[in-house]
Order: structure tokens, then C-alpha cells, then sequence
């Protein structure tokens, strides 16, 4: 399958547009690196997505990959239960967000808006920044880039490559968990 890849830039925090804050969430910092929280939310969120890349590997791996330093993780709860995150990678006056997501049953209720924009005000305080960027891709959510636009992401680069396994059926939480409509809040 051919996918695109788009890269997405902010070069000043006059650049983020705020999203509403939604009601009963919460965005914060897991001060302590933890692989197993990296992992949760890496396989919750792109299950569904195709995140592949990270799911065999070791905890050690993973361990490494969280202790980098610069390196941040911001969850979204939404009362009280895990919803989305955030990881952020600061490094030499640059803040690349390197994943960003829900979990599936939290898709559509404005958690993510609200996330992104209290995460690109964290990047934004980190001293030294001069640049917040992501890419994301055809595989991602479908209102992935949206998001990213109208928190004031600005396109710099477009690639495109093929990936064989776009396919397949991908990891967790479980194939498919995106496609029956949210409970109603109690």
C-alpha cells in the first residue's frame, strides 16, 4: 500500500490555536519513565493504526527508548480513566512530538484537540525551542491532520513510500476496537 507522509511544523508559540477544553479530562505529566506505560499506550492507541514497529520489542528496549533524554510522556484522562497520549523529544532547540493518540473509545469527544494544545505549550516551555513538529500519515486517524491544522500545524514536507504490511490486521488493543460507538458516560 502506498502511503503519504506528511510533516507538520509550528515555529513560534503564537502559531498554537487552543482547542476547548473538555469537560472531566485531565493532561498529565508520567514524571516517572516507565516501559510499561510506554507500551500501553503505544499498542491502545495504534492498534488500529498500524503502529507496528515498537510491538516485539523487549522491555529492555523499551527501557532505553524511555530513558533517551528529552523525552516526556503526557496522558489524557478523561474522568479518571487513561484516554490519549503524548510523547514529546526535545533535542537541540527542537521538540518533535513522536506519538500522539487515543484510545479508541475516546475518539470523537474532543480530547485530542484539548491534548494537543495543552502538550504544544509544554514543548513551547521547554528553553531553547524553536520548532515543535510531527509527521503523520494515510494510516493514521483520519482526522489526524485536521487536528494538527487547526491547532496551527503548517505542512512542510510530503514523502511517500510503501508499506507491504499497511494490510494486515495490526496489534491491540484488538483489531477493529475503533469500530463500536463509545459507551454513554454513567
Amino acid at each position: 500500500m502506498l502511503v503519504t507522509i506528511t510533516y507538520v511544523q509550528q515555529t513560534g508559540l503564537a502559531d498554537l490555536k487552543p482547542a476547548k477544553v473538555p469537560d472531566d479530562v485531565q493532561v498529565v505529566h508520567a514524571q516517572e519513565p516507565s516501559p510499561e506505560l510506554h507500551r500501553f499506550f503505544y499498542t491502545s492507541v495504534g492498534g488500529d493504526w498500524h503502529w507496528t514497529s515498537r510491538v516485539t520489542w523487549t522491555w529492555h528496549q523499551w527501557q532505553a527508548w524511555v530513558a533517551r533524554t528529552g523525552v516526556e510522556l503526557w496522558a489524557a484522562y478523561y474522568r479518571g480513566t487513561p484516554a490519549g497520549y503524548a510523547v514529546l523529544a526535545a533535542k537541540d532547540g527542537e521538540v518533535e512530538i513522536e506519538n500522539f493518540g487515543l484510545l479508541p473509545a475516546f475518539i470523537g469527544r474532543g480530547i485530542g484537540g484539548h491534548l494537543l494544545t495543552e502538550v504544544v505549550r509544554r514543548a513551547w516551555e521547554i528553553p531553547g525551542t524553536n520548532r515543535v513538529w510531527l509527521h503523520t500519515c494515510t494510516l493514521d486517524g483520519p482526522h489526524a491532520l485536521k487536528n494538527y491544522q487547526a491547532r496551527g500545524f503548517v505542512p512542510y514536507r510530503t514523502d511517500q513510500e510503501e508499506r507491504p504490511d499497511a494490510d494486515n490486521p495490526t496489534p491491540g488493543p484488538w483489531p477493529g476496537a475503533n469500530r463500536e460507538a463509545p459507551p454513554s458516560p454513567a
